[in-house]
Order: C-alpha cells, then structure tokens, then sequence
C-alpha cells in the first residue's frame, strides 16, 4: 500500500491512497469507474454499482475520490469530545479501510472545506484538483452527487464535477456521468429519467464497507440502516404492474448532457426535470378526474381536463429537449393561448358539458 501526492494539489493536507502498492500512472489509468463524493462514506452509499462491478474484477477498477476534509461532521456517543483535527483524522482513516476493502484502483482523499464546494468563487480550486485527476484517468463512468440533493455540500461537489469535465476535450470525457442518491431519494423521477443500477448481490461488501464507518454509525447517524433500506424499498416499488426483478436498486440521474460546454446549464436542466415530474403528475391526474368512481362522476369539466392534459405534455416535451438536447423533440401544434376559451372580462370558466366551473382559481359545483 502507497501513500503519494505525485499531482500538486490545491490543500496541503490532501492525500492520495493506492491500496495494492501500483505505481500512479498505473493506478489511475487503470481506472474505468470513478467515484466523486463529497464526504468520507458517500462514495459506499452512492456509488456501490460502480464498486460492486469492479470488485474482485481483472480488467475493471474503480477509482475513488473524497473532496472534503470530514471536519463537520455530526458526533456523538465515544466521538462527542472529538475536536474537528480529530475527527477529520479518524474520517480519512476510514476513508483509506473502505478503499483497501473495496479493492479500489487509488483513493483520493481532497481535504477541501467544505465551504469550497458550497461557494461559487472557492469551488474554483476544487474543481482545478478534480480535473487534474480526471483528465489522467481512463474512467469511462463517473458516480456523483445528483442536483437535487438537499445537502448543499452534494449540490457544490456536482456542480465542481460538471466544471472540471467541461474542461476537458471531447475525448477524454466521460461516456457517462451518473447523479446518485445519499441525500435525497430519486424515486419521484419519471421512469424514463431513472438510471436503476442493480445492486442485488452486494449486501455482504456493501456491510463490510459501511460498518467501516464507525464514527459516524457509532456517533449518530445509522446511514448503514437507511441506505439498506433505500435499496430495497426502490427494488419493491420500481414497478407497481411487475414482480421483482432486482432484490436491490440504487436510482440515478443521467448528467451526461450537463458535461458537454454547449449544454444544458444546471439551473435549467433541474428546471426541465422538474417540469417533466410535474407533467407527469398533471397528465396522470388529468385521465382520471372526469372518471366515475362508483356511481358519483368527479367532473371538473372536459375544456379544463382537456387544458391541463395539453400543457403538460407540451411541458414534458420541451423539457425534453434540455434533458436530451441531441433528440429532436419540438412541438409542431404550439398553442400560445391555452385559455383562448376564457372570458377576458370574467374570473369564472365555464364548461357546458357538465355545468362545473372554475372561479378564482377555486373548482366549483
């Protein structure tokens, strides 16, 4: 096993880990799945389908690489007294146990604060390290945080990992960029945006590495528990119309668009994500409230059903084009006015077909 910084990075205190003793040239170039994370054990909770593939493999390996230092994080129990010097210690000796146990190609340990990630002008200097490790690397899959994330830290390590690969060339680009789970599930996705990495088979690995974790298991916070049971519960409820077919699933999102310079922006490609979800729910709810349901029709008004079911398949297919800009998705029925049938001079729309209307933006009978 080597510890090596041969590339100058930005934080005195960063570190590069290669658990088998390979040279640094060959370590990274080995490398054909990569994972970004942001802290300490995100990367085993995130990123098991890269992991699992490589694991015990002779011609894949993944690579790992940990941005922040790990000084804020949440403690408690035998790690109550710790200071943020102690803690940022044990983290990155975890850090180096997962690497070693999952058989990583290298382990880069960044030791960015956290603030660097989290601020548009500090994030610079994270993203200048991920690109100097990217471009020397062979990996063709890249895991990282999604956009949707409800932890800021996760939000700025995504946005750093879309800037640096922006920078590379063409070729030397990921094939694909995948946004994955630990802070805030991707179950609500349509099923056409869901990546579903199939993960059965790796409960015994995946429990070695997040017991690993003690300082965090043991200080508070039982992500061991909780990823687990995300797996299942996206196994199970993938498909309400289908049996089983993997016992674990972790969901990610296709970012692969977001790395090409004449992309989507990342405010925009959520935005068109977002609508796609919200289409989705409006056309869904659309088919079914004009429906009987025993012997009391719930009708709101065939224009107005007829109103929301247009706009959100107009809105799903423009979204489209942000999410998938190389597919040609526009609309050839535009329809600028959507509520041409309204009086301009009245609060109230009115459907003669079953005498419901809608005033002040209230269903009334």
């Amino acid at each position: 096993m080597t510890l090596s910084t041969p590339i100058t990075f930005s934080q005195a205190g960063a570190e590069l880990f290669i658990p088998d003793g390979a040279s640094f040239p060959e370590a990274i170039q080995r490398t054909t799945h990569l994972g970004i994370g942001a802290h300490q054990d995100d990367l085993e909770f995130m990123a098991l389908h890269g992991i699992g593939t490589c694991y015990h493999s002779t011609d894949k390996w993944f690579g790992g690489i940990t941005c922040t230092d790990g000084a804020g994080s949440s403690r408690s129990g035998p790690f109550a007294t710790y200071s943020d010097e102690q803690m940022k210690a044990v983290r990155v000796k975890e850090q180096r146990a997962a690497a070693a146990l999952g058989q990583y190609a290298y382990m880069a340990q960044l030791a960015h604060p956290s603030t660097h990630a989290k601020a548009a002008e500090s994030r610079r200097l994270l993203v200048d390290d991920l690109q100097a490790l990217i471009t020397r690397s062979g990996a063709g899959i890249v895991y990282t945080h999604h956009l949707f994330d409800k932890h800021p830290t996760h939000v700025g390590v995504c946005l750093a990992v879309i800037e640096a690969i922006r920078r590379l060339p063409p070729d030397e680009r990921p094939a694909k960029v995948y946004g994955c789970e630990v802070w805030r599930s991707l179950d609500w996705l349509p099923d056409d945006l869901k990546v579903v990495h199939d993960v059965s088979g790796h409960e015994a690995l995946s429990g070695a590495l997040s017991a690993i974790f003690q300082s965090q298991i043991l200080g508070g916070k039982r992500y061991d528990q909780a990823v687990e049971g995300r797996r299942l519960a996206n196994a199970t409820f993938l498909d309400p119309h289908a049996v089983d077919t993997a016992a674990r699933v972790d969901y990610a999102i296709d970012l692969t668009s977001l790395t090409d310079p004449n992309g989507p922006e990342p405010i925009a490609f959520a935005q068109a994500v977002l609508n796609r979800f919200t289409g989705h729910i409006e056309a869904g709810i659309s088919q079914l409230v004009n429906r009987p349901m025993g012997n009391v029709p719930i009708g709101i008004g065939s224009r107005y059903r007829d109103r929301v079911s247009d706009r959100a398949k107009r809105k799903s297919r423009l979204s489209e084009t942000l999410i998938n800009p190389a597919e040609d998705v526009s609309d050839p029925d535009t329809d600028p006015d959507p509520d041409t049938d309204r009086d301009p001079d009245s609060d109230t729309d009115r459907d003669a077909d079953d005498g419901s209307y809608i005033q002040g933006g209230i269903i009334r009978d």
